[in-house]
């Protein structure tokens, strides 16, 4: 007999775990299906796994720099250990991975270990939108559900002539395997994921060349924000290329290193390292998972959604990389939200708006952003203004000897509306919650700027960049 739930969901990674317990909260039956761990890419080749690696190099830099601030280290004791570096890696992954487990069975949530395949009409449902699961034993199941959740995510895009072979060319999930550091990597690729690798090898000593095709990186996010990560990485000693053409062909192996010859502005350069990371996005896992067996339509290699989460078959929702959406594990918790509030009916279902996800980088400074870059906001025919405060005019950030960086704040000149929040310096990545509590209650910057800030912390350069949208800073 099939296995029947008010609601199945195919793929156990933030998005689909998510979803999953907010259904069963509601009283839902709920069947999850999850060909490997749940948790997916996020705790076990992505978010966690690589900040666990950035904590350790971040410590390990603040280490070597500790007599600034008083403390002594005979620099013969301080040792990098990476193999001890891994292990705790995966020791934080299997923490949380059991409490993972423990949340499944707390709300009452079956999870189905096995490759699912969604199935069109059959004996079991006149709809499609059934799964068959092949188990790890080779036996099948049936999951029939009212509503399909699809939550695949993705996998590493793969650039055509720089094929990963785990021992020269990495992808990201290979790196994370890596027990031993090479001398130098060479990065291909200046988005969120190359630029978090290039941060955490270059604090480990490792000699790094970051190279991306477009004019500067994060090409996502706001133009001054680039520029300073880009002036940061150099005056760490990353070397980093940008508006770079690879001449694939000529990838080779040369006594044991990568070599690749490469276009810049400055003539030809021959790029050369112990191992090549590719960074290159993200591909959506929508090709096996039996969509041809629906109606669901598949649209620039992702599957089309409305706002409210649906695909072209009602029933059948999808959401998180699978979607072509923001590609980051919140993002695909807060689809999963709004696609389970919407199939429940809430009049209160909330519909998906991209430009409302905080978007975060965990590099050495970090980064972190909301809303509208300043030229996208231009390019949408708004009017513009801007407040911009450094971190070095804030005492916290003085204290603690993490002066880099700034905030800047992007607001609509005629209804003074908060367009956009873009952060690079030290917990930009939790300073950045504020602005998005602001976005979702619709607040404008001086109302922001009137709230108060403690003192002495970093979150006073949120509120005085607030404030500095209309002239009204106080420390800068």
């Amino acid at each position: 007999m099939p296995i029947e739930a008010d609601l199945s969901i195919l793929g156990g990674g933030p998005g689909g775990y998510t979803a999953a317990i907010r259904a069963a909260q509601a009283g839902k039956s709920v069947v999850l299906i999850e060909e490997n761990k749940i948790g997916g890419t996020c705790l076990h080749k992505g978010c966690i796994p690589t900040k666990s690696l950035l904590h350790s190099a971040n410590l390990y830099h603040q280490i070597k720099h500790a007599s600034a601030f008083g403390v002594e280290v005979e620099d013969e004791a301080i040792r990098l250990h990476y193999g001890r570096v891994h292990q705790r890696k995966q020791e934080v992954v299997d923490q949380l991975y059991g409490g993972l487990r423990h949340l499944m069975r707390k709300h009452g949530i079956q999870v189905v270990h096995g490759k699912g395949r969604i199935i069109g009409p059959s004996i079991f449902s006149p709809r499609s939108g059934s799964v068959a699961v092949e188990l790890a034993d080779g036996d099948m199941e049936t999951v029939v559900s009212s509503n399909l959740m699809i939550a695949t995510g993705s996998r590493p895009r793969m650039l055509q002539g720089l094929e990963p072979d785990g021992i020269h060319i990495l992808n990201s999930d290979q790196a994370l395997e890596l027990e031993q550091l090479p001398n130098s990597l060479l990065i291909i690729g200046g988005g969120v994921i190359g630029v978090e690798w290039a941060s955490l090898l270059s604090d480990f000593g490792v000699e790094v060349t970051l190279v991306e095709m477009a004019a500067r990186l994060l090409p996502g996010e706001d133009a001054d924000i680039s520029n300073a990560l880009q002036k940061a990485f150099r005056a760490r000693g990353i070397r980093v290329l940008t508006n770079v053409q690879l001449e694939l062909p000529s990838y080779a192996i040369e006594d044991g290193r990568c070599t690749l010859q490469a276009e810049t502005s400055d003539g030809p350069v021959r790029l050369q390292a112990d191992q090549m990371l590719v960074c290159v996005g993200r591909q959506a896992n929508c090709e096996t998972i039996g969509l041809e067996n629906t109606d669901v339509e598949i649209r620039n290699g992702v599957i089309a959604v409305n706002r409210s989460l649906q695909t072209t078959e009602p029933h059948i929702y999808a959401i998180g990389d699978v979607t072509g959406g923001v590609q980051l594990a919140h993002a695909a918790a807060h689809e999963g939200l709004c696609a389970v509030e919407h199939l429940l009916g809430s009049p209160d279902a909330a519909v998906y708006e991209p430009h409302r996800i905080p978007r975060c980088i965990y590099a050495r400074p970090e980064i972190a952003s909301i809303g509208w870059t300043e030229a996208e906001a231009r390019k949408r025919g708004m009017l513009v203004k801007v407040g911009k405060i450094p971190f070095q005019a804030i005492g916290k950030a003085v204290i603690s000897g993490e002066q880099e960086g700034f905030v800047k704040v992007v607001a609509e000149e005629t209804t003074g509306d908060l367009l956009g929040v873009h952060i690079i310096g030290a917990k930009a990545t939790e300073l950045i919650a504020e602005a998005s509590l602001a976005q979702l209650l619709d607040a404008t910057p001086w109302e922001i700027g009137q709230a108060i800030h403690p003192h002495p912390s970093l979150s006073e350069a949120l509120g005085e960049a607030m404030l500095a949208v209309n002239g009204q800073a106080l420390v800068y």
